[in-house]
């Protein structure tokens, strides 16, 4: 019989606790136990970023990271960048720019750009690709991206 850990977290601003298994990511967690699909797996190893989010203002991988890791700390995901039913910036800057296709890697692409943005409010083209380098799409040309995430820097 697996025994399950009670963590007690903050996500999108929630407080909430829940029990997960200790070798269960944070993304299994997120998706599986409380019910937010904006983090996709995409490879489960690190490298695609389609399932970042942001531990304590941090951007990380939650397919690395373990549920039980959350304790006492703050998760942001992409369920948790609108706000009274507004989108954020970015999420309307990567509409107006038409910056998805499929949708898989947007909510990962999302997160990097706000952590971007959270630590350089007005960063160069070359920041921007740079800081978006660990997130993979298979769909766009990643210029309609990075073209938003300049255009959101601007508002934010």
């Amino acid at each position: 019989m697996k025994s399950k850990v009670i963590v007690a977290t903050t996500i999108n601003g929630e407080e909430l606790e829940f029990l997960c298994e200790p070798r269960q990511s944070l993304l299994e967690v997120l998706r599986d136990v409380l019910g937010l699909t904006g983090a996709k797996e995409g490879c489960n190893n690190g490298n695609c970023g389609a399932c970042n989010v942001l531990l304590d203002g941090v951007l990380v991988n939650s397919c690395l990271v373990l549920g039980v890791e959350a304790e006492g700390r703050t998760v942001e995901t992409v369920e948790g960048m609108a706000s009274g039913g507004q989108l954020h910036p970015l999420q309307q800057k990567f509409l107006e720019h038409a910056a998805l296709q499929c949708g898989i890697c947007t909510p990962g692409f999302l997160l990097a750009a706000k952590s971007l943005l959270d630590h350089n409010p007005d960063p160069t083209e070359a920041e921007v690709r740079h800081w978006l380098a660990g997130n993979l799409c298979r769909c766009t040309g990643y210029d309609k991206i990075v073209r938003a995430v300049l255009d959101a820097a601007d508002t934010v």
